[in-house]
């Protein structure tokens, strides 16, 4: 089992930043990627960003490269990844999910193991 549980969600005006965060725990975490998932209103969920357990691996929507960064910190039992969020769009607004998958990456919704609570972004313009 990996749990997973969100944070720093919020409202920010169209330019700002906010930072994400989710705690993973579990029996063993070295096997999964962790990433980030969102849903905005009335939308299918889209793929943000993904992370390798050792961090060695990324790669990122084409609509958020260059603004979002995703990083991970911790050991195999327990850790945090980051969504770095800059220069926030109106557009970004959703509902952010974190999501763990066994193996390299996380980026395609059918295939993730398990699921945060998810977390509220609001940019305003």
């Amino acid at each position: 089992q990996v749990q997973l549980v969100e944070s720093g969600g919020g409202l920010v005006q169209a330019g700002g930043s906010l930072r994400l965060s989710c705690a993973a725990s579990g029996r063993t975490l070295r096997d999964y990627a962790l990433g980030w998932f969102r849903q905005p209103p009335g939308k299918e969920y889209e793929s943000v960003a993904t992370i390798s357990w050792s961090g060695l691996t990324t790669a990122y929507a084409d609509s958020v490269k260059g603004r979002f960064t995703i990083t991970i910190t911790g050991d195999t039992r327990r850790n945090t990844v980051y969504l770095q969020m800059n220069s926030l769009k109106p557009e970004d607004t959703a509902v952010y999910y974190c999501a763990a998958r066994k193996g390299m990456s996380a980026t395609m919704k059918s295939e993730i193991d398990y699921w945060g609570q998810g977390t509220q972004v609001t940019v305003s313009s």
